[in-house]
Order: C-alpha cells, then sequence, then structure tokens
C-alpha cells in the first residue's frame, strides 16, 4: 500500500532522516517511535503530501482513503455531531449530490444516489458519529454543542473522532492519547484493534503500543529500522541488535589499530611503502561501524525530603466541588509516607476535583481536611506548561527557587533533565510541550516534595523521559497519589488503586485489568464487580500483598541499575583505551611494553564487560518476569 524508498528528508538545515526505505502492507498496526524531535511527525507530514522528499520516492498505491487528525478546528459554528460526521467525505459528496439531484428533479439518478447511501451505511451515520464520541468522553449534551464553545482539549478529541469517522485505509495518529483520559485510551485501544485498514501510530505509551501495533518502526541518528511484533518485541530485538553493533565495532575498531599500527611504521620504508599505501587505501574504503550510544537520555532521581511526617494529609467527610457544583461526598483519605495511590475514573466523575482538593487549590465544600505541619506538596498539572515565564531561561527558572547555590551546581542538575549546554539559557516560550512538561518537572522535584500530586505528568513526555520518571518515583520516599492513561506508569509506580465513580471514592480491589472490564461491564456508577465479590478480611490481604509488591521488585531493580551504572564506567575505560592506543607515539616505543600493557588491559575490560552485560540482560529478565507476575 505504502512504499518509501531511500528517501531523504531535512527541516531547515537539519537532516532529519536519510536513505530510509520501508513498505507498510494493508493490515499493518506500525508503531512509530524515536526520541522528540526525530522526525517522526514530518515522516506524516510527508505522506500527507505536505512535505516533499530531498531525495528517494513515495509511493502510494491503489490511490487509498487517507485519514489523520487535524491539528487545528476550523468550523467552529457546526454542531460537533456534525463536524464529526464531516470526517466521511464520501458520505458528505453523497449528499450534496442528493441535494443537487433533488433541485434538479433528476429521478434515475436519485435512486442510484439513494442506493449509494444505503451502501455506505449513510442512515445510520449520527449514530455512529454519536458512539464514536461517547467512546472518547463527551456526553450526550455535548453532541449539539457548537464546536467553538469547547475548549482546546475538547477540540482534539473531537478531530480525533473525525479521523476515525472516517472509513480509511490508511489511518495515521500522531499521540493520539495525549488529550485522553484512561476510560478513553482502553476504549480508542479496542477500536484500532478491530480496525481493518494500514494504521501508523505515533505514540509514547508503550502498554498501548503493546496491544494496538503488530510492528515498530523505530527512528534515532537519521536512520529508520523496522522491527516485527509490539514494543516490548522490539525492545528484545533491538537490545540484541545493540549488542552486536557494539561487538562488531569493536572488532573492527581493533582492525583498523592493527592496520594503521603498521601504516605509521612502515610508509617512510621504500621496500614497504606500497604495502602501506594499499593498507591506506583499504581503511579508505571500510564502512565504518558506529559504536552503540548511551540508551538512556535522561536519568534523576528525587531529592529526599527533609521531613516526613506521619500522617502527610488526611479529608475527613469531605465534601469536594465548586460553588455551584457538588462533585463527591463523604471523602475519607489518609495519606503517609510510603503511599503509592493511583486513581481511576471515568472522564468527569471528579479524579482532578479531588487531587485539587489534596493540594488546597480547591476548598472543601464541607468536611476537614488536616496537614502535616512539615508538609510540602509537589502537584503537577498541565495548565503549568502554559505559567511558565516565557522569556525567562530554565536556569532563571531555577534560580528564582534558589539565589544561593552555585550556577553551575544549577546547569547540572538541568542536565539530568536534558537542558544542557545552550538549552539551559534559551527562552521558555519557543520550546515544545514536552521540554516544558520536563522543566516543570524539574522545578518541582527541586523543591524536595514529601507529598507528590501528580495530574497526568507524561503528556508531552518521550518514551525515555517517561521510563526516567517511572524509575525516580519507585524510589522516592515520600507519598505518591498519580492520574495517568499511561498503563505503564501506573503499574510501575503504584500499588493501591481507588476508584472515583458515582460522587464517591472506593477501594479498586482489582488490577488495571480488571479496570478494563469494569468500564466494559459498567455504564454508571456501579460497584466494582472485582470489589464486590471479595470478603472484607480478603480484601485486606489483597491490599496487603500490592503493598509488597513494589518492596519485593526495589532489589531486582537495585541491581538492575548497579549493573548499568558498572557498564557506563566500563564503556568509559574502553573509550579511554581505545583513544590511547591511537596515539602514533605509542608504537614508536621499541620495546613495546606500554602497548602490550593497554592490549592487556583492554582485553581486561572488554571481557568483564561481556560479563556485566549478560548479568544485565539477566537481571533485565528476572525483573521484566517478576513484573509480569506481580
Amino acid at each position: 500500500m505504502l512504499n518509501l524508498n531511500n528517501i531523504a528528508l531535512r527541516r531547515g538545515r537539519q537532516l532529519l532522516f536519510e536513505q530510509a526505505s520501508l513498505t507498510f502492507y494493508p493490515g499493518d498496526r506500525a508503531g512509530i517511535v524515536g526520541a522528540n524531535g526525530c522526525g517522526k511527525s514530518s515522516l506524516f507530514s510527508l505522506i500527507l503530501g505536505e512535505l516533499e522528499a530531498d531525495a528517494g520516492e513515495l509511493y502510494l498505491a491503489g490511490d487509498p482513503v487517507v485519514a489523520h487528525v487535524a491539528q487545528e478546528t476550523h468550523a467552529t459554528d457546526r454542531r460537533a455531531i456534525d463536524y464529526v460526521i464531516d470526517g466521511d467525505r464520501e458520505l458528505r459528496q453523497v449528499q450534496q449530490a442528493l441535494a443537487e439531484a433533488e433541485a434538479r428533479d433528476e429521478g434515475e439518478r436519485l435512486a442510484r444516489l439513494y442506493g449509494q447511501l444505503e451502501s455506505i451505511g449513510g442512515y445510520s451515520a449520527e449514530a455512529r458519529a454519536a458512539r464514536l464520541m461517547s467512546g472518547l468522553g463527551f456526553q450526550p449534551e455535548q453532541e449539539q454543542v457548537r464546536v467553538g464553545e469547547l475548549s482546546g482539549g475538547w477540540q482534539m478529541r473531537l478531530n480525533l473522532a473525525q479521523a476515525l469517522m472516517c472509513r480509511s485505509d490508511l489511518l495515521l495518529l500522531d499521540e493520539p492519547t495525549n488529550h485522553l483520559d484512561l476510560d478513553a485510551v482502553i476504549w480508542l485501544q479496542s477500536w484500532l484493534e478491530s480496525y481493518a485498514g494500514t494504521l501508523l501510530l505515533i505514540s509514547h505509551d508503550r502498554d498501548f503500543l503493546d496491544r494496538v501495533s503488530n510492528r515498530i518502526v523505530h527512528m534515532e541518528h537519521g536512520r529508520i529500522h523496522s522491527y516485527s511484533g509490539n514494543y516490548a518485541a522490539f525492545e528484545r530485538q533491538r537490545a540484541e541488535r545493540l549488542q552486536q553493533q557494539q561487538a562488531s565495532y569493536e572488532k573492527q575498531q581493533a582492525e583498523i589499530a592493527h592496520i594503521q599500527k603498521f601504516i605509521d611504521r612502515f610508509r617512510a620504508q621504500a621496500n614497504k611503502a606500497r604495502q602501506a599505501q594499499s593498507r591506506i587505501k583499504a581503511l579508505e574504503r571500510m564502512e565504518q561501524i558506529t559504536p552503540v550510544d548511551p540508551e538512556h537520555t535522561f536519568r534523576f532521581e528525587f531529592l529526599k525530603p527533609d521531613k516526613l511526617p506521619t500522617p502527610l494529609l488526611k479529608l475527613e467527610k469531605a465534601e469536594c466541588g465548586y460553588s455551584d457544583t457538588h462533585v463527591l461526598d463523604n471523602v475519607n483519605l489518609n495519606i503517609v509516607p510510603g503511599d503509592r495511590i493511583g486513581l481511576l475514573g471515568r472522564n468527569g466523575a471528579g479524579k482532578s476535583t479531588l487531587v485539587k482538593s489534596l493540594a488546597g487549590q480547591l476548598a472543601l465544600r464541607n468536611g476537614e481536611r488536616f496537614t502535616a505541619q512539615d508538609l510540602r506538596i509537589g502537584y503537577f498539572e498541565q495548565h503549568q506548561l502554559e505559567q511558565l515565564d516565557g522569556e525567562a531561561t530554565p536556569l532563571l527558572h531555577l534560580k528564582r527557587l534558589d539565589s544561593k547555590t552555585r550556577e553551575q551546581a544549577l546547569r547540572d542538575y538541568l542536565g539530568r533533565f536534558g537542558f544542557r549546554g545552550d538549552m539551559a539559557l534559551s527562552r521558555v516560550a519557543p520550546m515544545s510541550g514536552g521540554e516544558r512538561a520536563r522543566l516543570v518537572l524539574a522545578l518541582l522535584i527541586y523543591q524536595r516534595p514529601n507529598l507528590l500530586l501528580l495530574d497526568e505528568p507524561t503528556n508531552h513526555l518521550d518514551l525515555d523521559m517517561r521510563d526516567a520518571l517511572a524509575l525516580a518515583l519507585q524510589d522516592f520516599s515520600g507519598a505518591l497519589v498519580v492520574i495517568a492513561h499511561d498503563r505503564h506508569l501506573l503499574r510501575s509506580t503504584t500499588d493501591k488503586l481507588l476508584l472515583v465513580s458515582d460522587g464517591r471514592l472506593q477501594d479498586f480491589d482489582g488490577d488495571l485489568d480488571d479496570y478494563a472490564r469494569w468500564l466494559t461491564r459498567n455504564q454508571g456508577g456501579e460497584q466494582p464487580a472485582a470489589a464486590a465479590q471479595l470478603s472484607a478480611g480478603e480484601r485486606k490481604q489483597q491490599r496487603q500483598r500490592e503493598a509488597g509488591r513494589r518492596q519485593a521488585l526495589q532489589p531486582l531493580r537495585k541491581q538492575v541499575n548497579k549493573l548499568e551504572r558498572r557498564l557506563e564506567s566500563l564503556q568509559q575505560q574502553q573509550d579511554e583505551i581505545a583513544q590511547q592506543l591511537g596515539d602514533p607515539a605509542l608504537y614508536e616505543d621499541s620495546d613495546g611494553e606500554r602497548l602490550q600493557q593497554l592490549l592487556h588491559k583492554q582485553g581486561e575490560v572488554k571481557r568483564e564487560r561481556d560479563q556485566v552485560e549478560g548479568e544485565w540482560f539477566a537481571a533485565m529478565a528476572d525483573l521484566e518476569a517478576a513484573e509480569t507476575t506481580a
């Protein structure tokens, strides 16, 4: 269906990728992954004809119907449901032709058009649009709202519904889950699993990719690689490829050093000059293998809170809501250090309202909110990204929090969040959503909170940053309450799930798969089936098991981190030795003692690195198995 042959693409002076050759077949569901800025969205623009390739050819076979999510919303005066139906372009063409045929009283053409209308499901189009809107979180009364009256986030959901409404052969989705709650993400996942066309999906949500994709296209360092299987299979295959690449690189470097040694030693000797020149040409013809770059760009940890009082925060018989709107009633919640709470609930059930009440940003309508004297809240919510000072730099934002610490120490701290070099001194205004989210997290963490309240913290973050955040949260010694549509983050950082439903807060005795089933079975706010079937004693035992889950995984995670640090150290030693071996003066020593010492050391370091790498692979396998069964 879609073929890319030796494509190269630049944006301005930046080369995004080159020598890209890919073929997508009918029924492919390909996840497009890679760091922010690597060219994923530009690839979509190329397919849509909005950009032209700098080299190579792109071919779409069979004139397929292509659907994608519009980034802007123009039809502001239309009813929301009419705007969604506009996504079925063939239907709108038939309806327009019908109006013209009726005006001209063309009976034969009318009969033919009515037959076409029935064959494309035109009579059920409004019901189909209503189901799409409902799945994405719209209430029935919102179907009649004018598009211009909806907020930006809801307009993005509407654009997604319009793309799904199109009976397409090829569907392009760029981060479709960013503006969705978990219940809408689960619905969209189910919809895409049954999509019959070819799907290209840009996403940083590994659970979503695992469930939806049967192929992963990875973009990095200006190259595009394709892997069969879902995201978990991609990670295994890529680790094996990188291991082979590093081994080939080290072998080639040893060969280059050997050839270079001959050249440096004999190029000036008349009887060996021809052989030396031959070897120089051999080096020039050799296709260089690149070393494996460090895989994780981000690595940080939460600063230890100054104090951890117990309890940190408590709500008693709390009524949460706004001045004229009642949302939650009789909320009782006691938060102590070590709590790891994930909030579940349908869109609009009151999760964000509860978090705002916990943060003290929303006064209780009734009841009590008790806080520890030394409580320090770190609250993350999406609108904070817009509240950053656009004219200030990341460094200035941090200096406003701490004017006494040395500037280099502040810059080193910002570097862990990707703000290195000139980035720390750049204005915030032109930064992407992902960069702003990283900055907000960096500022929040710097203040040493002992209670974290996170409302969709992974929106705009790429996979590397999401992984770094999950690892940091696992070692956080305070308490955590999180709302997230990223199921991997919820699974890896929480051990207690609370359900916000039907105006109440209650324990959810089950996992995220149980929650997905509950969403399917319960159209209102009924008690979750899993919770209703367990006795009080069984629920207590299950909570104890869940509380021990994260603790049981800690030794494995620490072992993985320890081995990763050792691998980095050994890699640095290998680089230093290789640099020394590249010094021509080394080969002028008559007895070659230092050369022999370096070669011996290189062999020792390589053997140890191979051993530690094997231990790391085994530890990662143990950790993945433990997380799966936990």
